[in-house]
């Protein structure tokens, strides 16, 4: 599974959430007609509920959703904090140079002097960007995520090159 967001809060009386999105292109997954809800974000496949997506729309940086059977604010309210996710074959595809976040964890980083910085355990989205959270055994490191700094994206490879000092 894919993680693509989380559910923030209900919205409105009619079964509405408000979905915070892990990535800068939400729009595109109203064209998913189902949906997958975990507590957990690392949560085993068979944990994972699908829900037929009734209606979604954008709403500020987020989205908005409405799943069948959800139909007033009380049951939003038990979907508060859930993930949601989707199977790698039912997402859209990306575009060159966009990834989906699950596709950069774990991957190496290295400077440009080829030394190594650590493993992405994790993004983060600060607003202005993502955030990589680079680590090793000794430091954590947050590096924006934006072509200053992101040299190259090796998927095949699995490996980041990235312009940044190991000292930083």
């Amino acid at each position: 599974m894919i993680v693509l967001g989380r559910i923030v809060a209900p919205f409105g009386i009619r079964g509405w959430v408000k979905i915070h999105p892990f990535g800068d292109d939400p729009a595109s997954w109203v064209d998913m007609p189902r949906w997958w809800l975990a507590a957990d974000d690392r949560a085993d496949d068979d944990a994972w509920q699908a829900r037929e997506l009734e209606e979604c729309a954008p709403h500020g940086k987020g989205l908005v959703a409405r799943f069948e059977g959800v139909d007033t604010r009380a049951a939003a309210e038990s979907l508060a904090g859930q993930y949601v996710g989707a199977p790698r074959e039912c997402l859209p595809g990306t575009a060159r140079g966009e990834y989906y976040w699950a596709d950069l964890v774990g991957l190496e980083v290295v400077n440009l002097a080829h030394e190594r910085l650590g493993i992405v355990a994790d993004l983060l989205s600060s607003g202005a960007h993502e955030v990589l959270c680079v680590r090793d055994d000794e430091h954590e490191r947050l590096l924006p995520f934006v072509e200053a700094v992101v040299k190259e994206v090796d998927l095949a490879r699995r490996r980041i090159r990235v312009d940044w000092e190991l000292d930083w």
